[in-house]
């Protein structure tokens, strides 16, 4: 029998729409992108606390404003002084290519706590253009066109 898929990308076919639907919406549950987060925050009531997991070096080398930092390692013993259990928590670490706020969602969940993560971490939130809140003060960078698009401030997506 000849093997009649020629896409690498379907060698692997697709699941059923129901399942992929299912899949998708959990996805969905479980993360929030830096557009969606920034969107939010600027409302005013965002329906959040936005946690900053990295360390303290992190924290000082620049933050999301109105961010508040709490180290995945202090999680267990600081998050009741800082979190109210029934307001969900949005967490971060530096990017993609760290599971930090992977972490310290899981940290939060296992407290109690209703989490997500900010998928893409500050690297993506400086990357977009957003602001930056560092000991000089609040800094914004250029917005990468690979990222998000320089005429809008959202993707529209």
């Amino acid at each position: 029998m000849t093997d009649t898929v020629t896409s690498p990308a379907l060698r692997v076919p697709p699941a059923a729409p129901a399942e992929a639907a299912a899949f998708f919406a959990a996805r969905l549950a479980f993360q929030a992108d830096v557009s969606d987060v920034r969107a939010s925050l600027d409302s005013g009531d965002p329906g959040f606390v936005l946690v900053d997991s990295r360390g303290s070096a992190g924290w000082r080398q620049g933050h999301v404003p109105g961010a508040v930092h709490l180290p995945t390692a202090d999680i267990p013993s600081r998050a009741a002084g800082l979190l109210d259990p029934e307001v969900p928590v949005v967490t971060y670490c530096w990017g993609p290519g760290c599971d930090g706020a992977t972490r310290a969602a899981l940290a939060l969940a296992r407290l109690g706590y209703p989490v997500k993560e900010m998928i893409g971490g500050i690297e993506y939130w400086i990357r977009e253009g957003f602001p930056l809140a560092t000991p000089a003060g609040v800094e914004r960078r250029e917005a990468d066109p690979l990222t998000a698009p320089i005429a809008s401030l959202t993707c529209a997506c």
